[in-house]
């Protein structure tokens, strides 16, 4: 039987920001046979692309991490790109692995399919128990249509799909672009600029009552690389830290870790997005043995400082 290090891996969007930590995590384990498409050679929104990848590289496992991902902004702006470009990228490529043989396909999932007041903490069982927050719900139920396809397909095909699911992320390399980054990336540019600009104050969307769980971009490739090695079955599985912040409590700590003193604002004309969010990782923890390792304030001041370093170059 060929060892698991052998097998030829893809990892759609291995170049990005949870890609890239993946992948340097894998290399580390000794995995060798590790396959990145390029974005400018392979939108995955066409079809005739996926077949040529899968022809040419014969991966043994997907890993499926390429997404349109962005905060709530990007979402308000963009819901019908956010669907269609995630639907379309996960349902042909799960569809070609099966039929070119892939024997196992990890479609990485997202806390923004849960329902909009899912009882805390967020059990997986309650996935289906309502819809998903507005500004983020064409998003959210793209991704959980590819948990559908992969128990189908399960079912009729005895594919291997698996679904973990994952919180928000933040680490180094995250992204910081004001126009689609998410709460703690854009928090800390706000903080950073301001208090390089000695402006007296930032303001913050919403009212800051809304709570999130966080994890770290280390510990979320970590996990990944548990599902590929052990996880094998149809039920979706959440990863996460199992804690949440208000964002207001999130804001205070970031600006203190940015050094900035001035006022926060905050523009309660904009939406909150989801009242809370805070996962149950018990089943990761009984599967898995999977638990988060960073912590928080720790993962905060690695990404600060790493945000300040790119920032000066």
């Amino acid at each position: 039987m060929q060892n698991i290090k052998e097998k030829r891996i893809l990892v759609t969007g291995g170049a990005g920001f949870l890609g890239s930590h993946l992948v340097r995590k894998l290399q580390e384990r000794g995995y060798a046979n590790i396959i990145i498409p390029i974005e400018e050679m392979c939108d995955l929104r066409k079809e005739e692309n996926i077949i040529r990848l899968l022809k040419e590289e014969q991966p043994d496992i997907v890993i499926h991490l390429a997404a349109i991902v962005g905060g709530i902004g990007a979402n308000r702006e963009r819901p019908g790109a956010f669907f269609y470009d995630n639907i379309i990228m996960g349902v042909q490529l799960m569809e070609q692995a099966r039929l070119h043989g892939v024997e196992k396909f990890l479609t990485i999932g997202t806390v923004c399919a849960y329902p909009k007041f899912t009882p805390v903490p967020f059990k997986e069982d309650d996935l289906w128990n309502g819809y998903p927050e507005e500004t983020n719900a064409p998003y959210g139920l793209a991704k959980k249509m590819l948990l559908v396809q992969g128990q189908a397909y399960r079912q009729q095909y005895e594919f291997n799909a698996v679904y973990p699911m994952l919180v928000n992320l933040y680490g180094p390399g995250d992204n910081f672009n004001p126009k689609s980054s998410h709460v703690i990336p854009a928090l800390i540019k706000k903080c950073v600029d301001a208090d390089q600009m000695d402006s007296d104050h930032i303001t913050v969307w919403g009212t800051g009552s809304a709570s999130r769980e966080f994890l770290y971009v280390e510990d979320a490739a970590e996990a990944l690389i548990l599902v590929m090695e052990h996880y094998n079955k149809p039920a979706p599985l959440n990863i996460g830290m199992g804690k949440e912040i208000k964002i207001k409590d999130l804001i205070c700590k970031i600006a203190r870790y940015c050094g900035f003193e001035g006022e926060i604002r905050w523009d309660s004309t904009k939406p909150d997005g989801q009242p809370r969010r805070c996962l149950d990782i018990s089943r990761a923890k009984k599967e898995l043995g999977f638990v988060a390792r960073t912590d928080f304030d720790e993962g905060l001041r690695h990404t600060i400082e790493w945000y300040k370093r790119i920032r000066d170059r």
